[in-house]
């Protein structure tokens, strides 16, 4: 066998947990072939680049195997091998997701408690139908 479905070769190499997830992920564009964007039947053979992004994750890889079977995790990773820029580029980015602030922490209030809303309820009753705080009538003396 010297060439693959890029599809298959995918689900074997376990990127993806089906071959209709791997092909659903060709088609939206997010693998690319030797710098080219594919279709599920494009072949791949050893030495092809296979760039993909994976959720957050990028990864270029370099076809170093095939094979048509889905087979057990060290098996399957000895069909590729990741390029040096790849692992680089994830461990900066798996830091930068480490090192950024979580977002719900910059919520300083969320939503009001009981007493909180009957707070905010009895404050909006005391408007009335004006609809800003500037008084637009004079009090009768």
């Amino acid at each position: 066998m010297d060439r693959l479905r890029i599809d298959k070769w995918l689900w074997a190499a376990r990127f993806y947990k089906t071959r209709t997830l791997a092909s659903e992920e060709i088609v939206k564009g997010r693998v690319e072939v030797n710098g080219a964007e594919v279709k599920p039947a494009r072949e791949v053979k050893v030495g092809d680049t296979v760039a993909l992004r994976h959720g957050n994750v990028s990864r270029t890889v370099t076809v170093k195997g095939l094979s048509g079977t889905r087979g057990p995790a060290p098996t399957a990773q000895q069909l590729y091998e990741e390029t040096a820029d790849s692992v680089a580029a994830r461990e900066r980015a798996a830091e930068q997701r480490r090192i950024a602030p979580e977002p719900a922490h910059s919520i300083e209030q969320g939503r009001p408690t009981k007493r909180g809303r009957r707070d905010l309820d009895q404050v909006q009753r005391g408007w009335g139908d004006r609809w800003s705080a500037s008084v637009d009538d004079k009090p009768d003396d």
